[in-house]
């Protein structure tokens, strides 16, 4: 999910669930939009266990967001919604689902943080949506 500086930039927890893991590594201040910015640039990574599935929340930070701000820690358990974190300006937040889930979204859609469902993490007849997290 790419932000642009006109954007908010405050990143919510797509799902409820625990915060398994945080990995936060330094790295360049790269476009946000190229497809190396994961790799390459500043990020915090968040592992989060739901009952159905575990997923991803990188926040990177873009050319002009130089900061990236985490108000969670490993442990924490958080509901769908809540604020998590903070990048500043022109950033970028990936979401990683588990392998074989279906978006719900298409390319280049614009999503509203907290409104927007992403994906349906789905096993028998329960469903956890995953939210817009930024």
């Amino acid at each position: 999910i790419f932000m642009n500086v006109f954007n908010v930039h405050v990143n919510r927890m797509p799902i409820t669930g625990e915060v398994e893991r945080i990995v936060y590594t330094p790295g360049k201040f790269l476009n946000a939009e190229l497809d190396k910015a994961s790799e390459h640039n500043e990020r915090n990574g968040l592992v989060i266990r739901h009952s159905l599935g575990t997923i991803g929340c990188v926040q990177i930070a873009g050319l002009v967001a130089r900061r990236i701000v985490s108000w969670t820690t490993a442990g924490s358990h958080l509901t769908v919604g809540d604020r998590f974190g903070m990048i500043r300006f022109g950033s970028r937040l990936d979401v990683y689902l588990p392998a074989g889930t279906q978006p719900k979204v298409a390319l280049g859609q614009t999503t509203i943080a907290g409104e927007t469902i992403l994906a349906d993490l789905s096993a028998g007849t329960a469903t956890a949506p995953v939210y817009h997290a930024a």
